[in-house]
């Protein structure tokens, strides 16, 4: 079979699959079971400075063509997260990606140090979620000075690879990703969720989410991120975590063509469950073995070589 091990950042990867944040929660054991399964790499649920109660329920809903969300980044604060990631820092045989957030710019730069002490392999600074708009204004990453004023802030605060996550619901992603690449940060995200989007029970005439308004996600959102992913590659010369509704292989293998190095699996878990990780690695080792291909790397940022 094929390689499917990749480097990001100076990290090494078995595999580009790596758990996308806000799918499962940060309990040590629940992140090693990714592992077992067949990840690559885990990225925490959006880890903030306090606790954060997020959005009543009910704050998912899904079909075969998208899923949306409005959990509104639920989290117990820094302090139990490091308890947890503890854990499995110990206990890991797999690269952690610390995923966190912040109301205040400044908040940033306080929990980018704090979670510094447990060294994880990547920070991945999330200032792009879609469905806290009414809670917080809108997200940093609308912004090219304040989504580069974040990534200076915690740069200087943590030795760790610095990685930004940025939304798709700008006008000018590739110039607020040159901002971040400019600033500093050592690799970029993309996507996040799409929207927000809106769903109704017209029979009850009540909205399906408590929130109203929620994150789009799935296969309906994968042709964006590939362009997205496209469009950056040629735009920085720092490496990709590429997201957005891949639950395939051969999805996997059109993004990391497009430009990713690793690719986030999501929403592809709640369709495929614990499946999802064979079935993605498999379906990519077939590929790349049909093609003669030994090792994955060779085929990131394919399509930019025609």
């Amino acid at each position: 079979m094929a390689n499917l091990a990749v480097e990001f950042c100076g990290v090494k990867f078995q595999n580009p699959l790596v758990l996308a944040s806000g799918i499962l929660g940060v309990t040590s054991k629940g992140l090693l079971r990714v592992i077992d399964l067949g990840a690559g790499g885990i990225t925490t649920k959006s880890l903030w400075l306090e606790s954060h109660p997020g959005h009543k329920n009910p704050t998912m809903f899904g079909n075969e063509h998208y899923f949306m969300n409005a959990v509104g980044l639920s989290d117990a604060g820094i302090d139990k997260a490091k308890e947890e990631l503890g854990d499995y820092v110990k206990n890991k045989t797999a690269p952690l990606i610390a995923n966190i957030v912040g109301a205040k710019k400044k908040d940033f730069g306080i929990i980018a140090e704090s979670i510094d002490e447990l060294k994880p392999d990547l920070i991945e600074v999330n200032i792009s979620c879609p469905n806290v708009e009414d809670e917080l204004g809108k997200p940093f990453a609308c912004d090219r000075a304040s989504a580069a004023e974040i990534t200076k802030l915690v740069k200087s605060k943590t030795s760790v690879p610095v990685v930004v996550k940025l939304s798709p619901n700008v006008e000018n992603l590739v110039s607020i990703a040159k901002s971040v690449e400019d600033a500093g940060a050592d690799g970029i995200t993309a996507i996040n969720t799409v929207g927000p989007g809106m769903r109704w029970n017209i029979d009850l005439k009540t909205p399906l989410l408590a929130n109203k308004v929620g994150g789009v996600s799935g296969p309906a959102i994968f042709p964006i991120a590939v362009k997205a992913v496209y469009d950056i590659y040629r735009a920085v010369k720092i490496p990709i975590i590429a997201t957005g509704g891949i639950c395939t292989g051969r999805e996997a293998l059109e993004i990391m063509m497009a430009g990713g190095t690793l690719c986030g699996i999501g929403t592809a878990v709640y369709y495929s469950g614990d499946k999802t990780w064979q079935n993605i690695t498999q379906e990519m080792n077939n590929w790349l073995d049909e093609q003669g291909i030994k090792n994955v790397t060779e085929i990131i940022g394919a399509f930019h070589n025609k």
